[in-house]
């Protein structure tokens, strides 16, 4: 495929993955990676095109989610503030992530990223009606556990983030923008990366596909998380940790 060359089936991938993640908060490079892998593509193929496709998509979501007053992102609100603290936690713990991880064998590194989405899954949906204080250390750490899993395995973001900012305090609706909002500028930083450090030579030709299908469902998305009623999303946000972190477990064990 040249490099800009558009795939049908692509598109669709695309567009189903990231209307997923939109609504809820995880799924897109979770679901996306795997499936172009075994479709034939290589790693330097798949990988900097799905971070190109979040960086785009991540900062339209925002942008609807904002819209549809899902999310507040003003300069100055909390929304915006949280979307920041993780953004910035999001550098360091990819940074300790890295050095960790080339010491670490991958069986243990994935058991780790599935049981502890698994665990936040269980958590959401045993605490449905239940209400948390909001707390900016909870936020903190969770923002450098977040970024820690992306940088050590290369997902487990979207998840942990959603999932960890209702066990904070935090609005589900408003979770959902937050994390799209901090996941397209944490996939600035890996964008930027690739750009600097990487000695090969990267193939963009996914990422116009990508890019397109994810970004048509976007508006989509954010239209239907602000119809969800609250408990209904947030159990649904609970069973997809869950079917996330079995998932990430079977593979390893089957």
């Amino acid at each position: 495929m040249d490099l800009f060359e558009f795939s049908v089936l692509i598109i669709i991938l695309a567009f189903l993955c990231e209307y997923v993640d939109s609504s809820l908060g995880m799924g897109y490079g979770t679901t996306l990676a795997p499936l172009l892998l075994i479709m034939g593509y290589k790693p330097l193929q798949v990988v900097p095109a799905i971070l190109l496709s979040e960086l785009v998509t991540g900062l339209s979501a925002a942008f609807f989610h904002h819209k549809f007053k899902n999310s507040n992102f003003k300069i100055g609100s909390i929304d915006f503030k949280i979307a920041t603290v993780m953004t910035g936690c999001s550098i360091l713990g990819t940074l300790v992530a890295v050095l960790i991880a080339l010491n670490l064998p991958v069986f243990y590194i994935k058991l780790y990223i599935g049981l502890l989405v698994f665990s936040m899954g269980v958590f959401i949906i045993v605490s449905l009606n239940r209400r948390y204080k909001f707390s900016w250390k909870k936020i903190t750490s969770l923002g450098l556990l977040a970024a820690f899993n992306k940088g050590i395995s290369g997902g487990g973001y979207g998840p942990l983030v959603t999932g960890g900012q209702i066990l904070s305090g935090v609005k589900l609706k408003n979770a959902i923008g937050i994390t799209s909002l901090a996941e397209g500028l944490t996939c600035l930083v890996g964008v930027i990366t690739y750009f600097i450090f990487t000695n090969h030579t990267i193939e963009w030709n996914l990422a116009p596909s990508l890019v397109l299908g994810a970004i048509l469902s976007v508006p989509l998305a954010a239209y239907t998380v602000k119809k969800f009623k609250g408990k209904h999303l947030k159990l649904i946000v609970g069973i997809a940790s869950l079917i996330l972190g079995l998932v990430t477990l079977g593979k390893l064990f089957l």
